[in-house]
């Protein structure tokens, strides 16, 4: 709970769904949760055998995540839609509901290098099927938790006047900045041990 950290999306849910009708936002909600279970439960049973497969560290992936990240928190303090769109199919994805909350809310910022290490990590620790159910129990519930913190954000964002939002969407911009360069500095220093000393 602490990694994947429900409560803290809210301000960036909030920022990049602004404008957003109620059955967008449903749609955003229901494929953020879909995917951050996905990709939780993908770490839990086959996360260190993808990784090894792809022969990929949970630090490159850092790295990348913190890359993506780094665009969007730019578009962001520039008042732009994200450019991460790499061809015009990829453009007519970018303009749907889903495509915010698969990136950057659902990965990284949800289901990162993080909440993906540490599913694995726990997941090493037990290899009794009761340890991995128990896990499986966890992750869901935790899902569930999330569900319920995106359902109030309606209310929430009620509340707060369209020039306050502007204003938080560049304070949220430069607080992604600093986030992903912390992705991309742990990823390098995971990467090249001699940086951290």
């Amino acid at each position: 709970m602490a990694v994947v950290d429900p409560i803290g999306t809210i301000p960036i849910f909030i920022a990049l769904t602004n404008g957003k009708s109620n059955q967008e936002l449903r749609k955003i909600e229901k494929q953020i949760v879909l995917t951050v279970a996905t990709v939780l439960f993908s770490a839990l049973v086959l996360g260190e055998l993808m990784l090894t497969f792809f022969g990929i560290s949970i630090y490159s992936f850092g790295v990348g995540a913190g890359i993506v990240l780094l665009m969007l928190a730019i578009s962001m303090l520039q008042a732009k839609v994200s450019g991460i769109v790499q061809n015009e199919q990829e453009a007519e994805i970018t303009e749907e509901a889903e495509s915010i909350a698969i990136v950057p809310i659902s990965i990284p910022l949800l289901a990162g290098p993080g909440a993906i290490g540490a599913v694995i990590l726990y997941a090493n620790r037990g290899t009794y099927p009761y340890h991995y159910g128990l896990m499986a129990g966890e992750i869901a519930a935790i899902c569930f938790i999330l569900w319920l913190v995106l359902r109030s954000v309606p209310w929430i964002s009620k509340r707060i006047r369209q020039t306050w939002v502007n204003i938080f969407t560049r304070i949220i911009g430069m607080l992604l900045v600093a986030l992903a360069v912390e992705f991309i500095a742990n990823g390098l220093k995971g990467l090249f041990p001699v940086l951290a000393g």
